[in-house]
């Protein structure tokens, strides 16, 4: 039954259907709930508490826990917290060896579950409640409620933002540049109005039957699926102008898009700031990270470089900033290119996270999300500009949420690109981001899955708007917004000044069980923008088909990924962060040298065909997408000697298939 279940929920999930009613007809509902009380019984009978298997561990904790807390001086910013007079307490008890707990001690740090196990005896157990403690001292270090003196990790959230002192300043001389008022009262008198005129608008029109591809059934919208939007001669055209596209060995296209851009003399050498002399071996060392050979086994296919000219210049030149700087180079480049303004203007884009299996080699570092299979591994997420031009990759845990990491794309990359939208799948979505990105003023723009399950929140009373009944949720706190508005004004700042990475504020506001008061009133902001973007989704079927292609876009280019980081069998071998950061790196400084490389051939090929009398518009031109590879021989032995004599600097394009044929 469980299996039958969990299948029903997949379908359900795959295709869009309403997952109750799959439910229904492959189980039946009646079914589960009859079971409901057997398996209560046997979970009563057989979960045992968490905090009883981890008390289990107990012998092995002790071995260090009394130097460990004797170590540190842990600080709170609340006044008299409980959980640090209870670690006071163990650290007295271990100075004084002993064993057992006194009569009372301090509890409130603990949740209710605890404190029934801990004092369900005689006397409180001393295993229980100091494993239960240390647990609770874990969960409020990630979120920086607590600190640690002299850390630089463990810090307050207030010292890895900008000096208060900064804040100020800036803030009084108007120069915070941030996308909200510095009067929070105005700004949510102006979200209030907004809000409950798109609310009432948006109940008028589905009660009318008025919204496209959206329909008010039983009180619940229901957002109908659009079709694709390709036509099928832009597909023709597209297989047609592959068909022209020089056939190209991938050494001689990484030269050639340096020739263009001169990437490969953003490597500069580590101490003298020196370009690459042999530039071959560091285009062998950038390809070697791509293709997932590593420099030894790249050495042993290529002609003309050795082991020891790649590992030299990844040594010397190869570094997180020199990889962010020749990305930026290629992307800018493309970005200038007259035909990538065919596909967009270069101011939104998308992000996704794409798995990696680790190979066995790895698998201890890797993480297991089930959502994968049972294999550990890794994922890249990289962000993409509307025009197919790549700007940021960072290596993640597959059990991350992708929220957190949504913002540091936009801010840790150096392209001329000013993206002023943003689409995520569901994965990068949080009341959280929202409320960060309304701060920066950028927009954002997640495609949602199970948008009926998603609540609308409301200044008003839910009866303001009986037609929506079903979609109103809880009422937004206005007073926790107001009495955190500095401090949400401070927090965005600092991620547009980048003096801090939106990533690491994010998982210390959502580690804690417990919302900090700051977590709360960006969680509120959020809700507000949620629901305006929501309002928006539900009425604009122009919106939906946007943020579909945007990231139809990212998918897209996840295959021609697949395609390059093909060695191992696309499996990754490096165990630390630092080494798959730079296969990260790697991928998508060649992955984006295709696309340009593909650009240039594409906007020639165009150009060809309108010479010989073809019409050929520009509105069927966007659809075709610089990121075919069946021309680009990616395995093989590389050659990085072999010297290119190009008329005017390009390939000369292939005879279209009926010449070739009759020829």
């Amino acid at each position: 039954m469980f299996l039958d279940t969990i299948t029903a929920l997949q379908s359900a999930n795959d295709y869009g259907r309403n997952a109750l009613e799959v439910l229904d007809q492959e189980v039946g509902w009646h079914r589960l709930l009859r079971m409901k009380p057997e398996l209560e019984s046997m979970v009563e009978d057989n979960e045992a508490s968490p905090l009883t298997l981890a008390a289990e561990q107990y012998a092995t904790v002790n071995k260090y826990a009394g130097a460990f807390l004797q170590a540190f001086t842990f600080r709170s910013a609340r006044r008299h917290d409980p959980l640090l007079a209870a670690i006071s307490l163990l650290k007295r008890l271990y100075a004084e060896k002993r064993r057992s707990l006194p009569d009372r001690v301090p509890v409130t740090h603990l949740s209710q579950a605890d404190r029934r196990l801990i004092l369900g005896q005689e006397k409180p157990d001393r295993r229980l409640y100091e494993i239960a403690t240390l647990a609770a001292l874990r969960d409020r270090l990630r979120s920086a409620d607590i600190w640690v003196d002299g850390s630089r990790s463990f810090r307050p959230i207030d010292e890895h933002l900008m000096p208060r002192s900064t804040f100020t300043i800036l803030k009084d001389e108007g120069r915070l540049g941030l996308g909200v008022q510095e009067d929070g009262a105005a700004w949510l008198t102006e979200a209030r109005q907004m809000l409950d005129f798109n609310l009432k608008r948006l109940a008028h029109r589905a009660r009318s039957g008025k919204l496209d591809g959206v329909r008010l059934e039983g009180g619940t919208l229901i957002v109908t699926p659009a079709a694709g939007e390709v036509p099928a001669a832009a597909e023709d055209l597209n297989a047609e102008i592959s068909e022209l596209y020089p056939l190209v060995e991938v050494p001689d296209l990484l030269r050639e898009v340096h020739e263009w851009t001169g990437f490969a003399d953003c490597f500069t050498h580590v101490r003298t700031g020196d370009t690459p002399r042999n530039v071959s071996a560091m285009l062998a060392g950038v390809l070697a990270d791509a293709t997932n050979l590593g420099p030894k086994r790249m050495a042993s296919a290529s002609k003309g470089i050795s082991a020891h000219q790649i590992s030299w210049m990844r040594t010397f030149h190869a570094r997180s900033e020199t990889y962010r700087a020749a990305q930026a180079c290629v992307t800018d480049a493309h970005t200038r290119h007259p035909h990538s303004r065919l596909w967009g203007n270069g101011t939104t884009s998308s992000s996704d996270g794409q798995f990696f299996r680790a190979s066995d080699r790895a698998a201890k570092r890797g993480d297991i999300n089930l959502h994968y299979g049972s294999e550990p591994g890794s994922k890249f997420y990289s962000h993409l500009s509307d025009q197919y031009g790549y700007f940021s990759i960072l290596p993640i845990s597959p059990t991350e949420s992708e929220a957190a990491f949504v913002l540091d794309g936009l801010f840790d990359q150096d392209t001329i690109l000013e993206i002023q939208e943003h689409f995520t799948d569901t994965g990068g979505a949080s009341d959280h981001v929202f409320g960060l990105f309304a701060l920066i003023g950028k927009r954002f723009a997640p495609r949602l899955r199970n948008l009926k399950d998603r609540k609308f929140h409301t200044f008003e009373k839910g009866d303001a708007y009986p037609a929506l009944s079903n979609h109103i949720g809880a009422p937004i706190n206005t007073t926790l917004i107001l009495d955190h508005w500095d401090d949400l004004l401070h927090l965005a700042a600092s991620i547009t000044t980048r003096a801090v990475v939106p990533s690491t504020i994010l998982k210390k506001l959502s580690a804690s069980p417990k919302e900090s008061q700051l977590a709360k009133a960006l969680r509120e902001l959020g809700r507000i923008e949620r629901s305006l973007f929501m309002i928006e989704w539900y009425s604009s079927s122009t919106l939906r088909r946007r943020c579909q292609a945007g990231l139809n876009k990212g998918e897209a280019a996840h295959k021609l990924k697949r395609a390059v980081f093909f060695h191992e069998r696309g499996e990754l071998r490096d165990r630390s962060f630092e080494s798959q950061a730079f296969r990260a790196s790697g991928l998508n400084l060649v992955v984006s040298a295709i696309v340009h490389w593909n650009t240039v051939y594409l906007d020639r090929a165009v150009t060809e065909l309108k010479r010989a009398g073809r019409n050929i518009p520009d509105t069927l031109l966007k659809h075709i997408s610089p990121l075919s590879w069946e021309h680009i021989n990616l395995t093989g032995i590389y050659t990085w000697d072999s010297e290119q004599h190009l008329p005017e600097g390009f390939r000369s394009l292939r005879l279209p298939a009926g010449l070739r044929r009759a020829a």
